[in-house]
């Protein structure tokens, strides 16, 4: 007898819009080999005044899916509950597997799962976020009338699973522990780092620390700022590049970069990279930090970081941890001394520094896509043999 393939609607976001589009695409690209994905995305996603600066560009650099078992449908809009409620009754799939983050986006994730629960289908929820990096307390009542609808839940860190149990009540049993897999979708192996270090003033005997990811008070900003004034005082030709969307006011940091006397030091680029120049950054990186005060997953960066193959340093901080073997390199949060030692350190020691990127490597097998694929295949067989 041959199985029926299983038809699996993904609700999320694919290229054009960004949101949490880098993980869906190489989610959907893993899972197309497997079974059939019905990607239910969205026309538009935010109002304006919820993107820093007001700007909800599209990103058109992303490569596109091409699987033709995959079937992609960009019709939600965030002002017109028709969609959701359409999307929700017409998608053909077997069980929606939705992948939540956003408080806004609550209403239409809410009218999707209920007409797949009233199609009487399986709801999994991949949860990101467990908790808002702003810990606010709406995210947790509104996750938690939303988690009602699930009868699965993948989160990405044991962590994360002990969160769920604790916060929302959830059994253990209905959780699954898989990974953030890596980003490799923004490597081009063609790029030449020595061009990119010139493209961005850079000489090349100079040490790059890679600050990567949007601009937000939980990402230790501050500590970074301060912990590499310390480091380049060892090494003269450090360099600090920060790199990402500002969702906070800047003034503070500039102000603490001129107070420390770096400015010829450090290099900005304060906004959103598209994905087709991702890769720049990450080449002319020596090393990568991550020294966010509170954290509670895994790192979309921390991931792209993993796809380089580059040395990172990581806080003691919910997911973090995982992205890095060697115990020197993670640091406590909020503690800029240790972190200047740690970029120290490696940065003056060239083979600790290719040992840390030959341990990304190892990692980064852990992180491998087609086995985040067979194991989510495998939770939806079980939730489909549970209907």
């Amino acid at each position: 007898m041959i199985k029926k393939q299983i038809t699996v609607s993904v609700l999320g976001t694919l290229p054009p819009i960004r949101a949490l589009s880098s993980y869906c695409f190489e989610l959907t690209g893993a899972l197309s080999p497997k079974c059939r994905v019905e990607f239910i995305s969205f026309k538009k996603i935010y109002p304006a005044f919820l993107y820093p600066g007001g700007k909800p560009d599209d990103d058109h650099t992303y490569p596109e899916i091409l699987a033709p078992s995959v079937r992609i449908r960009r019709r939600l809009t965030w002002y017109n509950p028709f969609s959701w409620i359409i999307e929700g009754l017409t998608a053909t799939g077997d069980l929606l597997h939705a992948q939540w983050w956003s408080m806004p986006l609550f209403p239409v994730y809410l009218a999707v799962c209920v007409c797949f629960k009233l199609k009487n289908k399986p709801v999994i929820f991949t949860v990101h976020n467990v908790l808002s990096h702003e810990k606010s307390r709406i995210y947790l009542k509104l996750s938690q009338i939303l988690f009602r609808m699930a009868d699965h839940f993948i989160v990405h860190s044991q962590l994360n699973k002990q969160q769920m149990i604790h916060c929302y009540g959830i059994s253990g049993d209905q959780i699954s522990i898989i990974p953030h897999g890596s980003l490799d979708l923004h490597v081009r192996p063609q790029a030449s780092p020595t061009a990119l270090k010139t493209k961005f003033g850079l000489s090349p005997e100079s040490k790059v620390i890679l600050l990567f990811g949007a601009i937000r008070p939980y990402k230790g900003i501050d500590t970074a700022i301060r912990a590499f004034a310390e480091t380049v005082k060892k090494i003269p030709d450090a360099r600090l590049l920060i790199a990402g969307r500002l969702w906070e006011d800047w003034a503070p940091y500039k102000r603490l970069i001129q107070d420390l006397h770096i400015e010829k030091q450090v290099i900005t680029h304060l906004d959103y990279i598209p994905s087709g120049d991702v890769h720049q950054f990450f080449e002319v990186a020596d090393l990568c930090v991550f020294p966010y005060h509170h954290f509670d997953s895994q790192s979309g960066a921390g991931a792209a970081a993993l796809s380089f193959r580059k040395p990172m340093i990581v806080s003691n901080v919910g997911g973090l941890p995982e992205l890095v073997k060697d115990r020197r390199f993670i640091v406590p949060p909020t503690d800029p001394k240790a972190l200047a030692d740690a970029m120290s350190f490696c940065l003056q020691a060239p083979s600790v520094l290719s040992g840390m990127a030959s341990d990304t490597e190892t990692i980064s097998a852990q992180f491998a896509w087609p086995e985040i694929a067979k194991q989510t295949l495998t939770i939806y067989q079980q939730a489909l043999k549970s209907f």
